[in-house]
């Protein structure tokens, strides 16, 4: 029997087949077919202390049977407060920077982006109409970023193939060329320029940029971004819907380089990748130029779902987690698993440019048949999948995302996994 589900990035003409997961446990995945998968991608990079955690599960049970969804418009229970209050408490912090200090829920990672969007231009808008400042509409971005697939966040994202049925509908951004090693002051400087011209905000993914291609740039160039938008005041906007929740080896991206953006958007990991949920933090300051006594000064965004309970009691308690468990120090640990396996694949002669970043690493498998829409990356899937093994290359490019409670049998498995891929489909670098 045709299923009749249409599924996401993924082209049914091509009659590839698509694996049947009835059960998850840690790192598995378990197949009906009697395989098993390790997730070594974090199923879309959202699961962080492994599939159907304890603690997480029973949080949502037992909230199920309570309170399962209320209108967030002006209701509001305690779930939502605990979240609330847990999220200013673990955002980055900085002595010369106003905290982010107000918590507008939402239900993905493109929303958590498009309230960002929205905030941004609202804050500009108001201030316009207070006289308060000129009117501001521009945003920048940086070159080869992703931030989802609505409309606004296909606008600040990438163009290619992906969005390009959509164009007439995105509006125009300014954008910034990628800091690449040794060309990170022209990319400041770009910055630089471009700030002059008073545009509202400048949005980025802090430290890597995600479907870009695991890219990877240092933290002085955040840190001077971000100075460079404060310069000028312009909005700076952290995407940390990948980055966040310790995949970079630290909570958020943004700590290390000592960056509180104006606006920061979470999602992906704030339930530990159980169940949808999403955040846009802001400061006070932008918080503040939305409220008023007049009704149509507010702000004019929601979901049906907006902070949803049981989404948020799956939240409170993966907070729980990293209040009361060293997930740190876990990370920590496969962090270095990942660099020493990642050194001797590198060794391999049909692999080049390893890089890391906590517990992100990515390598470009050296190979004529290299563009996103070659069937290299689905044979390179497929292959995988065979391994036992969950991948999901772009391009050429490999990378691994596991969960932070993979075991060092399971990354010894992966690796040779890939060792075997770079046999089977590489040529010599």
């Amino acid at each position: 029997m045709t299923s009749p589900v249409w599924h996401p990035f993924f082209q049914h003409g091509l009659n590839e087949p698509i694996p049947h997961v009835v059960k998850a446990e840690g790192a598995l995945l378990h197949l009906a077919d009697g395989g098993t998968l390790i997730d070594g991608i974090s199923s879309w990079w959202v699961t962080t202390h492994g599939h159907c955690h304890p603690r997480i599960a029973a949080a949502i049970a037992e909230q199920a049977g309570k309170l399962d969804q209320l209108i967030f418009a002006g209701y509001t229970h305690e779930p939502a407060e605990e979240v609330a209050r847990g999220l200013i408490d673990l955002a980055p912090k900085a002595a010369d920077r106003d905290p982010l200090a107000h918590i507008f829920f939402s239900d993905s990672g493109s929303t958590a982006v498009e309230v960002a969007l929205k905030m941004a231009l609202g804050y500009w808008h108001n201030l316009a109409l207070d006289g308060l400042a000129a009117p501001r509409h521009r945003i920048l971005v940086l070159q080869h970023g992703y931030h989802g697939d609505t409309i606004g966040t296909m606008s600040v994202g990438e163009r290619g193939v992906y969005n390009a049925a959509w164009t007439p509908l995105l509006f125009d951004v300014d954008t910034i060329p990628f800091p690449h090693e040794g060309q990170e002051q022209a990319t400041l400087d770009a910055l630089e320029a471009a700030c002059a011209q008073q545009p509202a905000a400048f949005i980025v993914e802090p430290l890597i940029l995600g479907a870009g291609g695991m890219l990877i740039y240092p933290a002085w160039v955040l840190r001077e971004m971000a100075a460079i938008c404060a310069r000028h005041d312009v909005l700076f906007i952290a995407d940390e819907v990948m980055t966040g929740w310790g995949r970079t080896g630290t909570l958020f991206a943004c700590e290390q380089a000592g960056v509180v953006p104006d606006i920061m958007a979470v999602a992906k990991g704030i339930t530990g990748g159980a169940i949808p949920l999403a955040a846009t933090l802001a400061t006070s300051r932008i918080f503040e130029a939305h409220k008023s006594t007049d009704r149509a000064r507010l702000f004019y965004h929601s979901s049906s779902y907006t902070a949803n309970a049981i989404a948020c009691a799956a939240a409170a308690a993966n907070l729980a987690i990293w209040r009361e468990e060293d997930v740190l120090g876990r990370i920590a640990t496969l962090a270095r698993g990942l660099e020493q396996r990642l050194d001797k694949l590198a060794e391999h002669p049909a692999f080049a440019h390893p890089r890391q970043l906590g517990t992100v690493i990515a390598i470009d498998l050296m190979t004529p048949d290299a563009g996103y829409l070659s069937d290299l990356a689905p044979r390179l899937r497929a292959f995988a999948g065979e391994q036992g093994l969950l991948l999901r290359p772009l391009g050429n490019t490999i990378y691994l995302m596991p969960p932070y409670c993979l075991d060092a049998d399971q990354l010894d498995r992966v690796f040779a996994v890939l060792r075997k891929a770079g046999d089977a489909f590489g040529v010599s670098a």
